[in-house]
């Protein structure tokens, strides 16, 4: 008897939502290409049927009635393009008992902490750089102890509220750069850390500890092209604003490691995805000290999937097409819930 297709729900962003963490304030040309590209890769996959769901206005009641076996979120955006509701998409899959990809609620909401995820990687013998956590509504505001330092938003993503003012060379810029921090995100809360400058690694990861997980070579962030007056950091331009240097400028090239250094940072992503409970796929980052030890910097549980992501190039880099790495994702939350189709 031949089995039947397993039906999957591809849950993305709402087109016709306004989404502020865009530079746009929509959902742009880049992210509606995304979703195309998706789509055709995806259909070259057998073993599944898709449906799509990307109006949020009806999501609750279509999500109720869809009778899915594996719900593939790619609903990065959150519910009602509202990134502050993205754990909102794994709570109602959850509700409706979907199965889905990717980590829970708890997983997201932690790994969006850059001071606990610190606590945490201390706890694990994982380097971090210096820091010191700061609330924004303070008066006198915690400022740092050595300059130049970095400061940023202590959660969210995407490096939202990151520009080149971010590095801080005393304390007038440090007040200026946190105030104006304190107007864009919600909670006002910072942290501050020693400005690392050697090299800049982000490593993808796809599986699960139980089935096992596929380490994809490193991508290295090549900041050589930068002009000399910006600092080399990873900005919230680099990903959003094509007019920018930063975004222009950043390349990406696969990272050249010694054995030591590639067999500490395979260590450092299975005992995150381990202790922080990562799901299916993820993208962990790092960056170098004075003393050449990676530091961590950021866990990704959620990280972009688009076909010209960092995580689709390091697939690549391991022999995975984008359709490939899509289905090591779905396979691995299908293995995950043991999910078979009807007639198995």
């Amino acid at each position: 008897m031949a089995h039947n297709k397993l039906k999957i729900g591809v849950l993305l962003g709402d087109p016709h939502l306004p989404y502020s963490f865009s530079h746009e304030g929509w959902l742009g040309k880049e992210e509606i290409i995304a979703f195309e590209q998706l789509e055709s890769a995806l259909a070259q996959l057998e073993g599944y049927s898709f449906s799509y769901f990307n109006d949020h206005e009806k999501l609750i009641d279509d999500l109720r009635h869809a009778r899915l076996d594996l719900a593939l979120n790619f609903c990065d955006t959150g519910y009602r393009n509202n990134w502050n509701l993205v754990t909102h998409i794994p709570a109602l899959l959850e509700m409706f008992e979907i199965p889905y990809t990717g980590s829970n609620g708890m997983t997201l909401d932690v790994s969006a902490d850059k001071s606990l995820v610190r606590a945490l990687a201390l706890d694990l013998d994982i380097p971090v750089p210096d820091e010191s956590f700061v609330d924004l509504r303070a008066d006198p505001l915690v400022l740092p102890e050595n300059y130049p330092a970095l400061i940023k938003s202590n959660t969210g993503a995407g490096s939202f509220g990151m520009t080149r003012d971010c590095v801080v060379y005393d304390s007038t810029q440090a007040i200026a750069y946190m105030q104006r921090l304190a107007g864009l995100i919600d909670p006002p809360q910072a942290v501050i850390q020693e400005f690392l400058t050697g090299p800049e690694y982000t490593v993808g990861v796809i599986g699960n500890p139980q089935s096992g997980l596929t380490v994809l070579p490193p991508a290295e962030i090549d900041y050589s092209q930068l002009a000399p007056d910006l600092p080399p950091v990873f900005t919230y331009d680099a990903k959003f604003d094509a007019t920018s240097p930063y975004w222009n400028q950043l390349r990406h090239r696969r990272a050249e490691l010694d054995e030591s250094t590639s067999t500490q940072l395979i260590e450092y992503c299975t005992r995150l995805y381990r202790r922080l409970g990562i799901r299916d796929y993820a993208r962990i980052d790092f960056r170098a000290g004075p003393d050449g030890t990676p530091r961590l910097l950021d866990v990704n549980p959620n990280p972009t999937w688009y076909a010209d992501s960092r995580l689709a190039m390091m697939a690549e880099w391991a022999g995975y097409s984008y359709t490939d790495m899509l289905d090591r994702i779905l396979q691995a939350a299908v293995t995950r819930y043991a999910l078979k189709g009807d007639g198995d």
